[in-house]
C-alpha cells in the first residue's frame, strides 16, 4: 500500500468510510463490518473514517471495537459539529467552544482511544464564526486530544480564514467524476499544502453499476438525492453506461475505473488525494484497493471527461428523516 501525506499526516493512498456500516445505505450488520474493517487494515488501508453522528454514535463505538487491538495500525478520523439530537427535521451545525470540547471528549470515549488523530469540523457552523471554532479545535491539539484539524464541504474563504488560525491538514468533500464542485477549490488546497479527502467517490454507489436506484430501500437515504429519482436516476443510468463500456475495455469494474479516475485528477490538480469509499463490505474493501492499480491514460481521460457535464440533477438532496439506530453493543 502506497501512502501519501495530507499535510504532515501520512496515510494510506486509499481510505475506508465507515458510515454505511452503521446506518443511510439499508441493512446493516455489525460483524460483517467488523470484517470489512479488519480486511482493510489486512491490505494496508489506515486511514478510517468515521462521525459522531453516524448511527448516532453506533459507528465510533463500532470503529473503535474493530481497532481496539490494532490501534498503532490506523488513523482515526472523526467529525463533529452536526447535532441531531432534536431529530433530523430541526439538525443544527453548531460549533460553539463548549460544544467542541465536549463533541471530542464524547468521540474519545466511544472510539476508545486517547487521541483522534484527524478531527474535522463536519459542516461550516451556524451559530458561531468559524474562527471561533477552528481556534477551540486547535485547543484540542494543544491538549493532546487531536493530532490533526480537517474541514468539511467549505469554499475558499471559509478555509483561508481557518488555516489562519491553525493549520488545516485535510478537506473532506464530495468528488468523482459526477462530483466535481470541489475542483473550484483545489488551487487554494495547493497554495495552503492541504490534501483532498473524497467522499462518496463512487457516487453513493450509482457509479458502480450495479445499484439500482428503484430498489432502494424505504430507509436508504438516496431516494431522498435528485439524481437517483425518475428522470434523473434515467439520464444518469446512461452516464453508468459508458463508464462501464470504458471500464470492460479496460478489463476492470466500474467501481475501480471511478476512483481510478479521482487518483488521475489528483495528480492534474497537484494535490495529495485520499479516497474513501464507503462499504461494509470485506470484498468490496479489497476490489476498491485494486483501483490503486490502475494507471489511466490520456485517451481514456478524455473519454471519461464529459460525463460530469452529462450529470442530472442536483447532487444534494432534500433533508430525510432517519431515526438513529438503537445501539447495539
Amino acid at each position: 500500500m502506497d501512502h501519501i501525506t495530507l499535510g504532515s499526516l501520512a496515510v494510506s493512498a486509499q481510505g475506508l468510510g465507515c458510515m454505511s456500516m452503521s446506518e443511510h445505505y439499508g441493512p446493516t450488520d455489525w460483524d460483517r463490518a467488523t470484517s470489512a474493517i479488519h480486511r482493510a487494515l489486512e491490505l494496508g488501508v489506515s486511514l478510517l473514517d468515521t462521525a459522531d453522528i453516524y448511527g448516532a454514535g453506533h459507528n465510533e463505538v463500532l470503529l473503535g471495537r474493530a481497532i481496539a487491538d490494532r490501534r498503532d495500525e490506523v488513523v482515526v478520523a472523526t467529525k463533529f459539529g452536526v447535532d441531531r439530537s432534536a431529530g433530523d427535521h430541526r439538525r443544527r451545525i453548531r460549533g460553539e467552544p463548549d460544544y467542541v470540547r465536549r463533541s471530542c471528549d464524547a468521540s474519545l470515549l466511544r472510539l476508545g482511544v486517547d487521541h483522534i488523530d484527524l478531527y474535522y469540523l463536519h459542516r461550516p457552523p451556524q451559530d458561531v464564526d468559524l474562527a471561533e471554532t477552528v481556534d477551540a479545535m486547535a485547543g484540542l491539539v494543544a491538549a493532546g486530544k487531536v493530532r490533526y484539524l480537517g474541514l468539511c464541504e467549505v469554499d475558499a474563504d471559509q478555509l483561508k480564514r481557518a488555516h489562519d488560525v491553525h493549520p488545516i491538514t485535510a478537506v473532506q468533500s464530495e468528488y468523482s467524476l459526477w462530483s466535481r464542485d470541489v475542483e473550484a477549490l483545489t488551487p487554494v488546497m495547493v497554495e495552503l499544502g492541504v490534501g483532498l479527502v473524497p467522499y462518496a467517490p463512487l457516487g453513493r454507489g450509482f457509479l458502480t453499476g450495479d445499484l439500482a436506484p428503484v430498489s432502494l430501500g424505504e430507509k436508504d437515504s438516496r431516494r431522498g438525492h435528485p439524481r437517483f429519482q425518475g428522470d434523473n436516476a434515467t439520464a444518469n443510468q446512461r452516464l453508468v453506461a459508458t463508464l462501464g463500456a470504458a471500464a470492460r475495455k479496460l478489463g476492470v469494474t466500474s467501481a475501480q475505473l471511478a476512483l481510478a479516475w479521482v487518483y488521475a485528477r489528483g495528480r492534474r490538480l497537484g494535490i495529495p488525494v485520499v479516497p474513501i469509499p464507503g462499504t461494509g463490505s470485506p470484498e468490496h474493501v479489497t476490489d476498491n484497493v485494486k483501483a490503486l492499480d490502475i494507471v489511466l491514460d490520456d485517451t481514456v481521460l478524455a473519454e471519461l471527461e464529459p460525463l460530469a457535464q452529462q450529470v442530472s440533477g442536483n447532487r444534494n438532496g432534500a433533508l430525510q428523516t432517519i431515526a438513529p439506530r438503537t445501539m447495539r453493543l
